[in-house]
């Protein structure tokens, strides 16, 4: 009966709990997402927003819960690459002599046989994503030749290979141009379109109102969550952010 229950949701955490060293970095985290939602997570600095990705993807082990991804364990999750993740800070040193076209394809890795040859398949996955997020000419361009925003746009198109059914990602408009926030924005729609669930940190409270069906408010646990516009109020954020007000934080609402 439990595994029937779990089917229904994409992410399943249940009362997960971190502690690195004995300090506490999150504890009773609670959170369930469908296939095609788009959920932002929302607090301050040191909170536990990485904290929790870390927990989903198995980076980190949980002290206490449940985590569970498309009904399955976290090693079956792996095992498959049901999960991407893209970080804020790109794990690869700009001056590695890596291309685009590497680094889209490292989100290949998993389906790949020990001495990672690409197959057919690999390879228009590879040329798939990129043109998805409209690198084409940049495909031999060595990263640390790329602005910001292009840099970005690379590691969404690793995760797309990759074809995971479940997206984390951290801080996603930090730090890009107009337009490649404009194609991220437009990429999260066709996301939910596929039925791909997408968790996205952010302090972009604009793009959360915009197209985040939930919203879910941290500090070291679930402060609230559910639909956006019953979590987005003036008390909550303002409980979130340690007594600042919205208006302080973000500017009135439009």
């Amino acid at each position: 009966m439990e595994s029937i229950e779990f089917e229904k949701y994409r992410i399943e955490a249940e009362n997960i709990c971190v502690d690195y060293n004995g300090k506490v970095a999150l504890y009773d985290a609670n959170l369930r997402l469908k296939a095609g939602q788009i959920c932002g997570l929302v607090g301050m600095n040191g909170a536990g927003k990485t904290t929790l990705f870390n927990a989903l993807t198995g980076f980190v082990n949980v002290s206490k819960g449940k985590i569970r991804i498309n009904g399955e364990s976290l090693s079956v999750a792996q095992r498959d690459q049901t999960i991407a993740y893209v970080p804020q800070s790109e794990g690869i040193d700009s001056d590695f002599p890596v291309s685009v076209w590497d680094v889209v394809m490292m989100g290949r890795y998993g389906s790949m046989n020990i001495l990672r040859n690409p197959r057919e398949s690999d390879i228009q996955a590879v040329k798939n994503a990129i043109e998805r997020v409209n690198l084409v000419k940049y495909s031999h361009t060595p990263i640390g030749n790329l602005s910001g925003g292009q840099r970005k746009r690379t590691f969404l198109a690793r995760a797309i290979a990759q074809r995971a059914s479940v997206l984390l990602l951290d801080e996603p408009f930090s730090g890009v141009d107009i337009p490649t926030e404009k194609l991220i924005s437009e990429l999260f729609i066709q996301f939910k379109n596929e039925g791909k669930t997408i968790l996205l940190s952010t302090h972009d409270m604009i793009h959360v109102r915009e197209f985040c069906d939930l919203l879910v408010l941290i500090n070291k646990t679930v402060l609230a969550y559910g639909d956006t516009s019953e979590v987005f109020t003036p008390e909550n954020i303002t409980s979130t952010f340690g007594g600042f007000s919205p208006d302080v934080l973000f500017g009135p609402e439009s």
